[in-house]
């Protein structure tokens, strides 16, 4: 997690108890739950309305949908497992190195910490006072958060990130695939594309609500590269029929 400071007019009501790290986490959480999602309904759309393009079988529209949902589930979940994975792992280094620091060095710990809080803007006095108070509570904590932007007590779980993307990039998939089978195959390519746009809309608004930004743009950009993946997918679909019934 990043442990930034949120920007003005973030979505960032903290729960009860709940810290800054732990509020950045969730945000972070609900972020890559809807990038998930967009990515599933995006990806899935294209590989449908391309075979579509070249085929109005049902049958190979089911098996081009599920195949592309699960490699696509599959593949953000390993991708999300990596990358949380190696965040942690540089995380848990970076507390081992000040936990060795501390240990081996307190009193140039509990100076360096002294003058963080000076460099903050307090007077020496009130500087040490502090360093030494969070340092009797918890110096590796204090630490941590100061040094590290880190919070010990709530790292990021790969396990977590890599079954909560899988299942949002399976809900996305669900929209353009359960729409183009479940249509009449007159209107089939219509109500996908419709489905689409929707689920487009829906998940560029939450994405500008949670990062505090005008939801216009960001639901403009969601649909027009969903409908320009569309166009050309369906399009490529419509061409490679053409070559090879030639």
């Amino acid at each position: 997690m990043d442990g930034r400071t949120p920007a003005a007019g973030e979505a960032t009501t903290a729960a009860p108890g709940e810290s800054r790290a732990e509020l950045s986490a969730r945000l972070n959480w609900l972020r890559a739950a809807v990038l998930g999602a967009n990515d599933g309904v995006v990806s899935t759309a294209g590989i449908v309305t391309g075979v579509a393009g070249a085929s109005g079988s049902r049958t190979a529209l089911a098996v081009a949908g599920v195949a592309g949902l699960l490699a696509g589930a599959m593949s953000m979940a390993a991708g999300e497992y990596v990358s949380v994975s190696t965040q942690r792992d540089t995380e848990q280094a970076a507390l081992a190195k000040e936990r060795r620091e501390l240990a081996e060095d307190p009193e140039g710990e509990l100076d360096e910490l002294t003058d963080f809080f000076r460099s903050a803007g307090l007077d020496d006095a009130l500087a040490r006072e502090v360093a030494v108070e969070l340092t009797e509570r918890d110096a590796l904590v204090a630490h941590a958060h100061t040094e590290l932007g880190i919070d010990p007590t709530v790292l990021t779980n790969p396990w977590q990130a890599a079954f909560a993307s899988a299942a949002a990039f399976t809900l996305g998939a669900l929209v353009p695939l359960l729409a183009v089978l479940l249509s009449p195959a007159s209107w089939r390519l219509g109500v996908t594309v419709l489905a689409v746009l929707l689920a487009l809309t829906a998940s560029g608004w939450v994405s500008a609500g949670l990062g505090g930004a005008g939801p216009v743009r960001a639901v403009l950009r969601n649909v027009a590269g969903g409908t320009l993946a569309m166009a050309v997918t369906y399009s490529g679909g419509v061409v490679l029929d053409q070559l090879t019934g030639s």
